[in-house]
């Protein structure tokens, strides 16, 4: 009884000792795990590392490879500086003489500058930062203690070979990294230095234009008849014409080299049109087509049309380059007409083409003359004398002289302006505002010569739209459809309107006011106006008329691109379906689409407008859009088609036009009733030609009644049956329609086969059987 405590003490101790052992047992098993994973980890996380390191080093790389346009950019920046230069060497010299119009060039090309500046400066930025993290990552990579090699660790020892490659690429690509950098800098740098550079010219520019309007408004030079006798000797002609011309050069050289995209664009419009003449002359000569049309012969369109497309491509080169420079216009106006004097030197009359080559020989004088003018006498005679010549002249052609491509106003126009603009630059002359004088006269010449060189580019595209419509006519193309004479008149007053927008252009650059007229046009379509809630401009407005104006053209000229011609009623017709009424939704709908995305409306305030239309419409305008509606359903429904004859209540005729909200008919007696499509769909609609255009016609006449009906039924089958209007395989039907003692009355049902020809036919088949009744002796009563 004793020892059972002792035994029960004793197997606790022991149970409790056992469990101490496995549980020190286990710790010593995790604590040699926890070394086994540390060892494993090193090399782990070692590798991981060097991999970063060769996929970060590959790509700075690449990048460093492919580059950042160092070269590229050193070049444009080169051209700039030479830009910069040319506007700084005149400006720098202090001279009063530099015209308004350099001074203009100057200003549109230190503008210019300033864009591709700050073009280059976001591009070098952007190079620049990418370059700085790349450099800051080959630091970091190389400060990372991780991948320096110690021959002490065993792990790393490993991976010797890879640490120290890592350790060369890492110095290789962090120099190429810092010369990169270092050029990038440089290139921001400069950038930096000329955009400064460029804000100064263009400070000093606006200071030297202020000046120049004042000096240009106040008298530069004594009156003419105080003006010194002195002459310039050769050395100093040269040395002006050289001054003069060497700085219109740069400015010429910067425009076409800023601006060869614009050119290469019309370069290719007018090789197309050189091809399409081309082309057609080619078919023209083919036997089948000369036996149609003849011989073709023009005097403004050759067969190999380079002199016209020289012509067309120097004409339409302003709509393009409305910002060109003052020497740009000379040249190019010069250029063209040379080209127009070798083009018309056979079709023009000697009195025609001595006049032009008087013009020709003093404009080219005039232009040379101008960089000549200076307060001498002689000089300014001399281009006083010129202007007078010009004066004269415009006075002239201003009475006697028609141009049969444009409107007589249009040519007045022209011509006023040259007598007015040399009439002011002889003045201007004589009281000392030289410069003005030389702009003023310029300006005028030019809008002459330039009126005249339109109205050449006006006929060489009349005589290539007329060469089209004769080939067409031939080959039963797209122009065939067409009105010829409509379609040149219209195109001859389009012609017209483009030529006066060139000739307008044209001047306003010669006078200096583009950039102006650009720059009001501008504020006062851009700038933000506000009606109540609704924000808008009035450029938004124009936007939204326009297209409207030019959907609504659209959709009434669809009839001429299915080859719908003005319906008559006698006049046999095929008949058409809606295409044209769906073409014309369409149309519409894409116009009122983008006229409202142009409006700039947002679609809130479009939901307000949407929802007050509603409210109109539920107030005044439930037959609008029931005809609108309506006109849809007929469109897909086609109960009737254009051509057909209809008749709905009192009204019958010939379907002349199918239109969105309203349809027209035109009646036997020639009259157009224009029926809302809402009567239309809703009302009683007899159509008569939906399926075939047969119509049974009806005939009364009366007869004695002692006739033989046997023999009276055979002329009328007989006299029928000869008709062109009738359908043979459907025998007229003779009836008796009513008896009396002396009388009978017979009706006739005859099938014709045109519903249009009813009465011409009743008219031709009574008379007729009238003749036929006589000769066999029966009589009508």
């Amino acid at each position: 009884m004793y020892n059972f405590p002792l035994l029960y003490v004793r197997s606790v101790f022991i149970l409790i000792f056992s469990m101490l052992i496995f549980t020190g047992s286990v710790r010593s098993q995790d604590s040699l795990k926890r070394a086994k994973d540390s060892i494993q980890v090193i090399p782990d996380t070692l590798l991981f590392r060097i991999q970063t390191a060769q996929a970060a080093i590959t790509e700075v790389n690449a990048a460093n490879k492919k580059g950042y346009g160092v070269l590229e950019v050193q070049e444009r920046l080169s051209m700039l500086a030479s830009s910069i230069a040319s506007v700084r060497r005149d400006l720098n010299t202090g001279k009063q003489s530099t015209e308004n119009r350099s001074l203009m060039s100057y200003k549109l090309i230190l503008k210019d500058v300033q864009t591709e500046l700050s073009s280059l400066s976001g591009r070098l930025m952007k190079s620049n930062s990418e370059l700085q993290r790349m450099s800051q990552q080959v630091v970091d990579l190389s400060a990372d203690s991780l991948l320096l090699i110690d021959d002490q660790d065993a792990q790393k020892a490993l991976y010797k070979p890879q640490l120290s490659q890592i350790k060369l690429r890492l110095q290789d690509v962090g120099e190429v990294t810092g010369k990169n950098l270092s050029k990038v800098g440089e290139l921001l740098a400069k950038a930096s230095s000329m955009g400064i550079e460029v804000n100064d010219l263009q400070v000093a520019l606006d200071e030297q234009l202020e000046k120049s309007g004042r000096i240009a408004a106040n008298r530069e030079v004594p009156y003419i008849w105080a003006a010194p006798w002195n002459l310039f000797s050769l050395s100093q002609i040269s040395a002006r014409l050289s001054d003069a011309f060497f700085g219109q050069g740069e400015i010429l050289q910067y425009f076409l080299n800023s601006t060869w995209d614009t050119c290469l664009m019309v370069l290719i419009l007018v090789a197309i049109f050189f091809v399409w003449v081309h082309r057609n002359f080619i078919t023209s000569r083919r036997l089948s087509v000369k036996r149609k049309i003849g011989e073709i012969k023009f005097d403004y369109l050759r067969a190999y049309p380079v002199m016209a497309s020289t012509i067309v491509l120097l004409c339409i080169l302003p709509v393009f380059q409305p910002d060109a420079p003052s020497i740009y216009i000379e040249l190019v106006q010069l250029v063209l007409m040379v080209v127009i004097t070798i083009h018309l030197r056979k079709v023009l009359s000697k009195k025609a083409l001595n006049t032009w080559f008087l013009i020709l020989g003093a404009f080219i004088f005039l232009i040379f003359s101008s960089s000549l003018i200076s307060e001498a006498f002689l000089p300014r005679i001399i281009l006083l004398s010129i202007h007078l010549l010009f004066l004269l002249l415009g006075i002239k052609m201003y009475r006697s002289v028609k141009i049969p491509q444009f409107p007589k106003r249009f040519f007045k126009i022209a011509t006023a302006v040259l007598v007015f603009m040399t009439g002011l630059a002889i003045i201007l002359n004589i009281f000392g505002r030289i410069s003005l004088a030389k702009a003023f006269g310029l300006a005028g010449v030019i809008s002459l010569t330039q009126i005249i060189s339109l109205a050449v580019f006006a006929q060489v595209m009349i005589d290539a739209l007329e060469l089209q419509i004769k080939i067409s006519a031939c080959n039963k193309g797209f122009f065939s459809r067409l009105n010829p004479d409509t379609l040149k008149s219209k195109f001859k007053k389009v012609l017209a309107i483009f030529s006066f927008i060139i000739w307008l252009m044209v001047l306003f650059n010669n006078l200096g006011m583009t950039s102006g007229i650009t720059s009001l046009m501008n504020t006062l379509l851009s700038k933000e106006r506000t009606f109540g809630s609704i924000h808008f401009s009035l450029g938004n407005v124009v936007f939204f008329v326009v297209i409207i104006y030019i959907s609504n053209k659209l959709q009434k000229h669809v009839p001429i691109l299915f080859g719908e011609q003005r319906i008559s009623f006698d006049g046999a017709s095929d008949h058409k379906g809606s295409k044209v009424a769906l073409f014309r939704l369409i149309i519409i709908v894409i116009g009122l689409l983008l006229a409202f995305t142009a409006s700039g409306l947002p679609m809130d305030k479009l939901t307000v407008v949407l929802g007050a239309l509603g409210v109109g419409i539920g107030l005044g305008m439930q037959n609008i859009v029931n005809n609108f509606v309506s006109g849809i359903i007929l469109i897909f429904e086609k109960p009737f088609r254009i051509g057909d004859y209809v008749e709905l209540a009192d009204k019958k005729g010939k379907v002349q036009d199918i239109g969105i909200r309203s349809s027209k008919l035109l009646t036997p007696q020639g009259s157009e009733v224009i029926i809302p499509n809402g009567d239309l769909l809703s009302g009683r609609l007899v159509n008569w030609t939906l399926s075939n255009d047969y119509l049974k016609s009806e005939l009364l006449f009366k007869v004695g009644s002692s006739v033989d009906m046997q023999q009276l039924q055979e002329i009328i089958a007989e006299v029928i049956k000869g008709s062109a209007h009738t359908v043979t395989n459907l025998p007229p039907e003779i009836l008796v329609n009513n008896l009396a003692a002396d009388s009978i009355e017979l009706k006739i049902l005859v099938w014709i086969n045109n519903v249009y020809v009813e009465a011409a036919f009743k008219s031709d088949t009574l008379l007729r059987l009238m003749t036929a009744f006589q000769q066999a002796g029966i009589k009508l009563v």
